[in-house]
């Protein structure tokens, strides 16, 4: 795969990047999170979900993708998307939420 520069990845569960896939610059791949409650987050609790990226996927400038993630292969993720659900094979999906757009045929 590629990555451009500031690619950051947080990795505390696995990563898995297929093959050919493009990160442009300034992408976050976070898999660690934080209890919604304040008393076990102030204990220092964290949880770690894996993010998995398919093959043959672009993802666009200033993208994040959330802990628990997954990206189909051959779909485009637009710049500055935040990815915080499961995205199809063959989409392009964008926004905040990112969601998908329309099928790649």
């Amino acid at each position: 795969f590629y990555a451009n520069h500031n690619l950051i990845i947080l990795d505390a569960a696995p990563v898995t990047i297929g093959d050919n896939v493009f990160i442009a610059p300034n992408v976050g791949i976070h898999t660690s999170g934080h209890p919604l409650d304040y008393q076990r987050r102030n204990q220092g609790l964290e949880y770690a979900l894996p993010v998995t990226i398919g093959n043959n996927v672009w993802i666009g400038a200033g993208v994040n993708i959330v802990p628990g993630v997954t990206i189909g292969d051959n779909s485009v993720i637009g710049a500055g998307s935040v990815v915080t659900k499961d995205i199809p094979a063959n989409v392009v999906a964008v926004g905040n939420p990112c969601r998908v757009l329309r099928e790649i045929p």
